[in-house]
C-alpha cells in the first residue's frame, strides 16, 4: 500500500500539455504517469518504449515543445504577469 499526498508542483507550460496528453494517450492520470518516470529514473531506467517515444515526438511538435534534458538546467521564468 502507498500513501499519496497532493502537491503543488509547478512546471513549464508546454511540458504540462505533453504530459497530460500521454497521460491520457495511456488511459492513466498525470500523477501515475509522473510516479513511473520518475521510478524509472531513480533506477537508470527509461520509462519510455521506442514506440511511446515516438508519440511524445508527435506530442512535443503538437504543443510546440523544443525543450530537451539539456536545457532544464538553464531555465528562467517569466514574471507570468501577462497571463
Amino acid at each position: 500500500m502507498i500513501e499519496r499526498v497532493q502537491t503543488g508542483v509547478r512546471l513549464e507550460k508546454r511540458l504540462v500539455k505533453v504530459l497530460k496528453a500521454l497521460a491520457e494517450h495511456r488511459d492513466m492520470s498525470l500523477g501515475d504517469l509522473i510516479e513511473g518516470i520518475v521510478l524509472h529514473a531513480f533506477e537508470g531506467q527509461t520509462p519510455f518504449s521506442p514506440t511511446t517515444l515516438e508519440t511524445i515526438g508527435q506530442l512535443k511538435r503538437i504543443y510546440g515543445l523544443e525543450l530537451s534534458a539539456a536545457d532544464s538546467h538553464r531555465f528562467s521564468e517569466t514574471s507570468g504577469e501577462d497571463e
